[in-house]
């Protein structure tokens, strides 16, 4: 199924589906404009062209609605486990990639450490499909045949890389190179 049709508190028609997916850009815009302190569902909702209560339907708070805009773009990336590049290259390509959803946008990248860390019940099920996915993707960029512990050092690399640049002791965009040299380091280790 694919990340426009489903919610982490339903499944959707495709008319429910627009409204997430317009509740999700005008959280984007609404970041961009007004910053985390002041993004409330409230005003998405009226971005969006919906009725709050609509928006609630769908989000139970503002940290929901920022996990669930990060879940769906992590979702909605290539997969690179579908070429024939070495498997460093591959988990290089998977750390750029999802480090890069939130490169260009400070005000989004603030948002998701602040969501994913939140309490609410919803954030806490977009933060284990979150992990899931990141397994997955590195899972597969690695091929058949490698170690576990291989698998687990790379998610502890990028989880901890993310909280790194989200604490603002480094920007993301100098963590995209970081993660890169320590997955190559994990995996020549592994050998």
């Amino acid at each position: 199924m694919t990340s426009s049709l489903e919610s982490t508190r339903r499944r959707l028609t495709k008319r429910q589906a627009d409204t997430v997916r317009r509740l999700a850009e005008a959280t984007l815009a609404e970041l961009r404009e007004t910053g985390y302190a002041d993004l409330t569902v409230r005003n998405v909702a009226a971005r969006a062209g919906v009725a709050p209560a609509t928006a609630y339907t769908y989000f139970s708070s503002k940290n929901h609605l920022v996990a669930e805009v990060f879940w769906r773009r992590l979702h909605d990336l290539p997969s690179a486990a579908d070429d024939d590049r070495a498997p460093v290259d591959r988990v290089g390509a998977v750390l750029r990639d999802t480090v890069g959803l939130v490169v260009a946008e400070p005000e989004f990248a603030a948002a998701c450490t602040a969501a994913l860390l939140g309490t609410d019940p919803d954030v806490a099920h977009l933060r284990v499909r979150v992990g899931l996915e990141i397994r997955q993707r590195l899972e597969a960029a690695l091929g058949p045949g490698h170690r576990p512990a291989v698998l687990s050092a790379l998610e502890f690399a990028w989880a901890g890389a993310l909280m790194h640049a989200g604490s603002g002791v480094s920007s993301y965009a100098q963590i995209a190179d970081g993660l890169v040299a320590t997955a190559e380091m994990i995996l020549k280790g592994a050998e």
